[in-house]
C-alpha cells in the first residue's frame, strides 16, 4: 500500500464519517416529528482492486443511509379526533393539492404522519400540507367501484341532516268498559260529528327535518272492536287534494277476550301494523308523499295497544323514528378508517373511508420532503386497500405515531462517529508526516 493510497483512504473515512454524522443529526432533529422513521448508517468497503490496483489491502470506505420504514413508532394519545395513526404496515394516501383523483396521479404521496387538521376550506391536511384522501361513501356506505377514485376529506362540506319518519310505535290502553257507539261512519271523528273516546296528537318528521302533527283518534264501535282515524293537524294546503277534513288514514282494531291485540284492519294473517301515507303536495310543501308504518303492537301481546278496564291513556313506549334537522357537531373515525359525521339531532352518517396503501418492500420507498414517500422500483407499486385487511393495519383515532428515533442510540452513534472521524484524520496526518520524512532523505 502506498502512502498516497493511505491518504485517499483517510479522506474516504472522513467522507463516510461525515455522512454518518449527517444521518445521526437528521435523526436527532426529527426526534419529535410525527411518524418519522429513523435511518441508520450503512458502511461498505471500497477495494482499490476495483479500480485496477493489485493490492487488496488498499481498501477505502463509503456510507449511505438505510431507511427503517417498516419499524413501528409508539402510539401516543391525543384529544383531536382527526389525529390518526396506523398500527400495522399501511400508509395514509395523501395529495399535494386538495383535488380529487380518478386514477394514477403524480401528486399522490404516502405518509404515516397523521396529524390532520382542517384548512380554511375544511380539507384535512397534515403539518407538511399534504391532504388526506378518502373514498366518498354512497347512501349504503359502499366505497366506489374504482378504488382510485378518491377525494380530499372535507368536514366543511358536510351539511346538516334530517331523517323522515318511517315508523310510528303506539303504546296505549283503550278502556274496555267504554260504551260502544252505534252508527259510526268513517270520517265522523275527523268531521267532528262523532266525539272520539280517546285521541292524542303525535309529531312525525318530514324529509326536510320539519315536525308535522298527526292526530290519532279511537272510538269503540262494538265488543272488543275499535275504529281509528288519523288526521293531519297542519295546513290543508300542505296535502294533495286535500282529503276531506285532512283524514289520511282509518281502520279497525280488534282485541282478544284477555285484552291483548287480535288484529289491525282485519289482516290475514293477523297483523299489528297499518301503513299510513301522508299525501304531501309537492307544489306547496315541497315534500314527496311519505308512508309511515304505524305499529300498534304484537298480535296476541300487550306490548302495544291493549284493551283493559283502566282509563284510556298513552303509554311511555310510544315513539317515532326520524329526527329534526341537525347541524354538524363533529366527526369520528373508527379502526376500519370510516369517517362518521355526527349531528346535533343525534343522527350520524358514514361519509368517507380512508384508503390504506401497502408495499411489498416499504424500506425501498423514496423519501420526499414533508415526511412522505413515493413509490420506487425497490418498493414496488402501491396496493390500495382497506384498514384491517391484508396486513394494512388498523386506524387509530385521537392518536399519533411517534418518531422511531432512540436518542440514547443516536448519542452513542455521535461519539463513535466522532472518534472514527478523528482516527481518519490521524491517518492523513500520519501519512503526511511519513511523506515529509521521505522527502527529507538526501
Amino acid at each position: 500500500m502506498s502512502l498516497y493510497g493511505a491518504l485517499q483512504i483517510g479522506v474516504a473515512g472522513l467522507s463516510a464519517d461525515s455522512t454518518a454524522m449527517s444521518i445521526s443529526a437528521s435523526n436527532i432533529a426529527n426526534v419529535n416529528t410525527v411518524g418519522y422513521k429513523d435511518s441508520v448508517s450503512s458502511f461498505s468497503t471500497i477495494l482499490a482492486s476495483s479500480s485496477g490496483s493489485s493490492d487488496p489491502t488498499e481498501a477505502g470506505v463509503m456510507a449511505k443511509a438505510s431507511q427503517l420504514v417498516t419499524s413501528q413508532g409508539q402510539i401516543n394519545t391525543t384529544q383531536s379526533p382527526t389525529d390518526l395513526s396506523i398500527s400495522g404496515n399501511g400508509f395514509f394516501v395523501v395529495n399535494t393539492t386538495p383535488t380529487a383523483t380518478t386514477g394514477a396521479s403524480t401528486n399522490i404521496l404516502y405518509t404515516r404522519a397523521g396529524n390532520f387538521t382542517p384548512d380554511a376550506n375544511g380539507n384535512l391536511r397534515n403539518a407538511a400540507g399534504f391532504y388526506v384522501m378518502g373514498w366518498p361513501l354512497d347512501a349504503n356506505g359502499n366505497v366506489p367501484t374504482n378504488r382510485n377514485s378518491m377525494s380530499p376529506i372535507s368536514i366543511n362540506n358536510l351539511s346538516g341532516k334530517a331523517q323522515a319518519t318511517s315508523t310510528m310505535t303506539i303504546s296505549a290502553n283503550l278502556q274496555a268498559s267504554t260504551t260502544a257507539t252505534a252508527g259510526y261512519a268513517v270520517g265522523d271523528m275527523a268531521a267532528g260529528t262523532t266525539t272520539p273516546d280517546f285521541e292524542r296528537t303525535i309529531n312525525v318528521f318530514d324529509s326536510q327535518g320539519g315536525a308535522q302533527p298527526l292526530q290519532v283518534a279511537y272510538l269503540k264501535t262494538g265488543a272488543n272492536t275499535w275504529s281509528y282515524e288519523v288526521t293531519y293537524q297542519g295546513a290543508a294546503s300542505n296535502l294533495t287534494g286535500p282529503p276531506a277534513h285532512n283524514l289520511i288514514g282509518s281502520g279497525t282494531l280488534t282485541f282478544n277476550s284477555d285484552g291483548t291485540l287480535a288484529n289491525v284492519n282485519g289482516g290475514s294473517p293477523a297483523t299489528g301494523t297499518a301503513n299510513i301515507t301522508i299525501p304531501w303536495a309537492p307544489g306547496t310543501s315541497g315534500l314527496a308523499p311519505q308512508t309511515v308504518a304505524m305499529n300498534m303492537g304484537t298480535v296476541g301481546g300487550s306490548d302495544g295497544i291493549t284493551q283493559f278496564d283502566n282509563p284510556s291513556s298513552l303509554g311511555p313506549s310510544t315513539a317515532v323514528n326520524g329526527a329534526l334537522f341537525g347541524q354538524l357537531t363533529g366527526v369520528s373515525i373508527n379502526t376500519d378508517g370510516i369517517v362518521t359525521a355526527q349531528f346535533s339531532n343525534g343522527l350520524s352518517q358514514n361519509v368517507f373511508k380512508l384508503p390504506i396503501a401497502t408495499f411489498s418492500n416499504p424500506d425501498g420507498l423514496a423519501a420526499v420532503s414533508g415526511n412522505a414517500y413515493t413509490a420506487s422500483n425497490d418498493s414496488g407499486t402501491a396496493a390500495i386497500g382497506e384498514a384491517n385487511l391484508g396486513g394494512a393495519g388498523s386506524v387509530n383515532s385521537k392518536s399519533l405515531e411517534g418518531s422511531t428515533v432512540d436518542l440514547a442510540t443516536e448519542f452513542t452513534n455521535l461519539i463513535t462517529t466522532q472518534r472514527a472521524y478523528s482516527a481518519s484524520a490521524r491517518i492523513i496526518t500520519t501519512a503526511d508526516q511519513m511523506l515529509q520524512t521521505l522527502e527529507q532523505i538526501q
